[in-house]
């Protein structure tokens, strides 16, 4: 399996932060945002990566990432995601080439996670095909992709509504996906949403009307850091985590607490 680290975007949340450089290479604690999903791929033993850019920031990847040997990554490649803000679905094909055939995990450039996904990895590639996504209780899961369980079955998911007005379960479908090569074909048929975007969320519908569309909830901590609130608390728990003091705080980054 290989990866693909979508950082593109212009970060307009993070202005002015973002005036100089990309939303994914601000700091988070003592690391550039983008070396979290590296990271996460890397201990799920996935060493050759793509990193989708664009934007006037595009070339300051090369400078923070180099060939990737300093991460663990055996094989890096960039991409420039032409059109702006155009959406997740749109800048993952740009990945075709690169993924050769192979299935591939997703993962946002503003998501950090220590989840264990190795399993997974493992699970996914004894399934052989279809789409996996990783979901995540969240205090406010309005702001993301949110899945509608089946009433009878509380673990099946009948669909997943981006951004509802009112979340419907306290899940977040978290910016990690898997998918075989189907995928692409499925971007090739997508239309814009109201937002003007190719969304991930129709990929996810597609493969789940399939009936090809596995999921797991993340273990750990996860939380996105688009957001200066979503920032501060991705550093925060980083920090802490880091210096090793025990982390007690109510809501722990983005997740409701487990006991």
């Amino acid at each position: 399996m290989k990866g693909v680290v979508l950082a593109g975007g212009k970060g307009t949340r993070l202005y002015p932060l973002t005036y100089a450089t990309n939303k994914h290479l601000l700091p988070v604690y003592d690391q550039p945002m983008v070396y979290y999903p590296i990271q996460t791929l890397v201990n799920a033993g996935i060493t050759e990566v793509m990193v989708v850019t664009g934007d006037i920031h595009a070339g300051d990847f090369i400078n923070v990432i180099k060939n990737g040997k300093d991460l663990g990554l055996t094989h890096v490649e960039y991409a420039f995601q032409e059109g702006g803000s155009v959406g997740i679905a749109d800048a993952l094909k740009y990945a075709e080439s690169f993924s050769d055939g192979e299935p591939i995990a997703v993962i946002l450039g503003d998501n950090t996670t220590d989840a264990d996904i190795s399993g997974a990895v493992q699970h996914y590639t004894q399934a052989g095909e279809g789409a996996m996504v990783f979901l995540k209780k969240v205090i406010d899961p309005e702001r993301f992709g949110n899945p509608v369980f089946d009433k009878n079955n509380p673990e099946k998911i009948v669909e997943i509504v981006e951004k509802p007005k009112k979340a419907t379960s306290p899940y977040a479908v978290t910016g990690l996906y898997f998918y075989d090569a189907q995928v692409y074909d499925v971007i090739r048929t997508l239309k814009p949403s109201g937002r003007g975007e190719l969304e991930i969320t129709d990929v996810n519908n597609w493969y789940l009307r399939k009936n090809q569309l596995m999921w797991q909830e993340l273990k750990g901590f996860w939380s996105d850091a688009g957001t200066f609130h979503s920032l501060f608390r991705s550093s925060r728990f980083w920090a802490q985590k880091r210096l090793g003091t025990k982390y007690k705080s109510v809501v722990a980054g983005n997740a409701i607490p487990e006991v």
